[in-house]
């Protein structure tokens, strides 16, 4: 077997001229994870995929719409739920009473009918 030479050449740096041609960081140790493969979602596809899921979701227990409402409420807070029930309350309380009202004047109407029937016309 004939044996092969092979030349080497070592390129000797000073101290300067190292650091400035050689990278001594460790980044190339990191591992290269590319925007596109991030688990981040935005708001948009967030809905977007709620409303794919909508119907899916169980309405009660572990991951369920029960689950968010109760944490968007503790997020948000009562204070707005709260609010839009009072109103919601007032405006029921008010239909109630005209609904009173109008019940009472066709009642009265109904009454005074009564009392303008002419007794000669029934017999």
């Amino acid at each position: 077997m004939a044996k092969k030479r092979i030349n080497l050449t070592r390129v000797v740096y000073d101290k300067d001229d190292y650091r400035k041609t050689i990278d001594t960081s460790f980044n190339e140790l990191l591992p290269v994870v590319p925007e596109e493969e991030t688990d981040t979602i935005t708001i948009e596809q967030f809905f977007e995929f709620y409303n794919d899921l909508f119907f899916d979701i169980p309405k009660t227990g572990e991951n369920s719409h029960n689950t968010l409402i109760q944490q968007s409420t503790e997020y948000v807070g009562e204070q707005q739920t709260n609010e839009e029930l009072e109103a919601l309350v007032e405006e029921v309380n008010s239909l109630r009473e005209q609904l009173l009202e109008a019940q009472t004047e066709l009642a009265d109407i109904k009454q005074q009918d009564i009392e303008n029937i002419d007794l000669s016309q029934i017999t």
